[in-house]
């Protein structure tokens, strides 16, 4: 039977492709007879919901990038939505976000780096980013900075790691939050230390498209042993009590405590110290992604190797005509994607070259929403602009 199922794994990630028959997308996964067949193994367990494997993952990952505790999520999306909402608590104090308090981020990226702003009805400070590079001004950071200002969330636009150093000293000396959006990033490093565990909170994102897959999912990692139990709660419904799921009475005193106004001997395993969510992954999507994570750091240099080959190839093609990716000098990016900005002395526009690449199926993407301002849902969304957008538009 092992045998069978692995013969059908096989067969299902296989995919020859044509070239010029055959659509090249701009993303897609890379699975392996092990990935599909560790999926089998977590169903056939009959746990189905966050178990071993889920366990296993949370801790591997955990020790490949360095941070002390990693929680998954079922969506980068998700993980930078839990990764605002821990700063939000109360038991943060003075510290804790609160609505009309301002967020610095950039314009120009995909809207869940945004969206939890908004949606703890906080303000966007868009600062604009440089080209090439397309990550954060850092240069126009500090001026961003206001009264108001209680945090910084950024992304490694598409594995390249922004100025971390630039934007811990300006946290530091303002006593901001800083949030690293990773989802593009896995396995990037800045300065010797893998990104998203350098600010105090950093999410990664595992949709079939990102550096490894489980589906869907996505991760929160922490360091700050605060924001750790926060985040857990916020995760889990919000709930006080630390049982594992199908575990009970881990503290042995579920029936003794008192809770804000509830009855003495309240059952703690239902108390809720947080305005929480359901974000859990199934043992499955775990399964999947702890397969997937032995490639990790191999999936990663062979995406700077495509990353090198392309630009490469288009410089020597078109020359000083279009604006090719620049990292950082204490950089390692693990790239997302080659991006490429038309100087005005190419012949065509973007449009009629996307078109050109597609009428030859070859896939592309422009950077996610672009000025997330000009989008048709984010007209009239209060924000604030420190000094000009020109690179983003």
């Amino acid at each position: 039977m092992a045998i069978t199922l692995g013969a059908i794994a096989k067969k299902n990630i296989e995919r020859p492709m044509e070239p010029g028959v055959d659509y090249i997308p701009a993303s897609g996964k890379v699975l392996f007879e092990q990935d599909l067949l560790y999926g089998i193994e977590a169903v056939l367990d009959g746990w189905l919901t966050g178990g071993r494997f889920n366990t296993e993952f949370e801790t591997k990952l955990a020790g490949m990038l360095g941070s002390k505790r990693v929680l998954t999520v079922n969506s980068g999306s998700s993980a930078n939505l839990l990764a605002f909402a821990t700063l939000t608590s109360s038991k943060l104090g003075e510290r804790a976000l609160k609505p009309g308090d301002e967020v610095i981020t950039v314009a120009s990226g995909f809207p869940t780096t945004v969206n939890p702003i908004l949606q703890f009805h906080c303000v966007p400070v868009f600062i604009d980013v440089t080209v090439p590079g397309y990550n954060a001004n850092v240069a126009i950071l500090e001026e961003a900075v206001s009264s108001k200002t209680k945090a910084i969330m950024l992304a490694h636009t598409l594995g390249n790691p922004f100025n971390l150093d630039a934007v811990m000293d300006v946290a530091k000396k303002h006593n901001l939050w800083v949030i690293e959006d990773n989802c593009d990033a896995l396995g990037a490093e800045f300065n010797g230390k893998k990104t998203g565990t350098v600010g105090d909170l950093g999410t990664s994102s595992f949709y079939p498209a990102h550096h490894i897959t489980m589906g869907e999912g996505g991760a929160v990692m922490i360091n700050n042993p605060k924001l750790i139990r926060i985040a857990e709660s916020m995760r889990d419904w919000g709930r006080d009590c630390w049982c594992k799921t199908g575990h009970d009475n881990t503290c042995k005193n579920r029936f003794g405590g008192q809770y804000g106004n509830l009855p003495f001997g309240y059952d703690h395993k239902y108390v809720y110290s947080e305005k929480g969510f359901n974000f859990k992954i199934t043992d499955i999507q775990a399964a999947i992604g702890l397969s997937q994570m032995e490639r990790m750091e191999s999936f990663a240099e062979k995406r700077r190797h495509n990353h090198e080959y392309l630009t490469n190839l288009v410089k020597n093609e078109l020359g000083d005509l279009v604006i090719t990716d620049e990292a950082h000098p204490k950089a390692i990016p693990s790239w997302f994607g080659c991006t490429f900005t038309l100087n005005e002395d190419f012949p065509k526009n973007r449009h009629a070259l996307l078109q050109y690449l597609e009428e030859r199926k070859i896939g592309s993407r422009l950077l996610f929403a672009g000025n997330i301002l000009k989008q048709p849902g984010y007209l009239d969304m209060p924000h604030r602009i420190a000094g000009s957008l020109e690179n983003t538009d």
